[in-house]
């Protein structure tokens, strides 16, 4: 399949960085893109809402659909997902684009945060992918896609990382590999992406660390690499850990210069869970 004209997206989150990068590639092929996140009013901090994200959709040739909703609240999902079907006659993407980050070691995290990043990551894509399922069995094409991390159980990560966002990550990626199986025999297909560098975000700023916006790539590297997993037949591509720079290489990509923030390749700061390509 060339493109996702006339296809319907739901998305959690997606009112800046990543999410929004992938929300504007689909509607460039004239999707239709939903999106059910909490920030409907400026944050001080991070720059959009999910009005303005929508308005950049509309202007890059797609239908958007914006709808305020907590991902943590089942109600608020399936009447998202209700609403989504109403107007767009069905759903043949989900993008479990939403996630909470916390690098606090164990001893130090208060267990609210700790369970902030349990219900928006894990239990969040659960909740959206299952609210989505009937739905995508109708679909042509249907895809599950969760950014979230290849399952690496090298203890070094959780050292590094820090084990309560490790295991909120890995929860999402545990997502994935659980409903390729689940779904297979009804040909949806659910993945996993992840840039193998650090992406010029809010959170990296302002979690990780500001200084790492200048070795980074743009979000625009996850958009593409997205749209060509999305663009795949589901029967054939489920159950797989993507890296953005690996999936847009298969795609015949060899200059990735236009992504890139930092000066070299060699500058840019690898991301978690990710291994220097071989």
């Amino acid at each position: 399949m060339s493109g996702l004209a006339g296809r319907t997206l739901i998305m959690s989150g997606g009112s800046r960085g990543i999410g929004e990068a992938i929300a504007l590639r689909a509607a460039a092929d004239g999707a239709n893109v939903a999106m059910i996140a909490k920030t409907a009013e400026p944050h001080p901090k991070l720059p959009g809402t999910i009005f303005t994200a929508a308005e950049k959709v509309e202007q890059a040739g797609g239908q958007a659909l914006p709808i305020v909703g907590d991902i943590r609240d089942d109600e608020a999902v399936r009447s998202a997902v209700a609403q989504v079907v109403e107007r767009f006659g069905g759903i043949d993407i989900v993008v479990n684009n939403a996630s909470a980050i916390d690098l606090t070691a164990t001893e130090h995290i208060g267990m609210k945060r700790y369970d902030l990043m349990q219900d928006i990551n894990t239990r969040g894509s659960f909740l959206l992918s299952q609210s989505c399922i009937p739905y995508l069995r109708q679909a042509a094409n249907p895809h599950v896609l969760t950014l979230s991390p290849p399952i690496s159980l090298d203890p070094k990560w959780f050292g590094t990382v820090g084990t309560a966002y490790t295991i909120a990550k890995y929860g999402m990626s545990l997502v994935t590999l659980g409903l390729s199986e689940e779904l297979r025999a009804d040909g949806i297909a659910a993945n996993s992406l992840w840039p193998r560098t650090t992406i010029d975000t809010a959170a990296i700023r302002n979690v990780v660390g500001a200084e790492l916006a200048s070795q980074s790539r743009s979000p625009e590297i996850m958009a593409d690499a997205a749209h060509a997993v999305l663009t795949k037949p589901s029967t054939e591509v489920t159950g797989r850990f993507f890296i953005d720079d690996e999936v847009l290489a298969a795609e015949g990509v060899t200059d990735f210069s236009r992504y890139r923030l930092a000066e070299r390749e060699e500058d840019l700061q690898l991301d978690f869970w990710v291994e220097p390509a071989s």
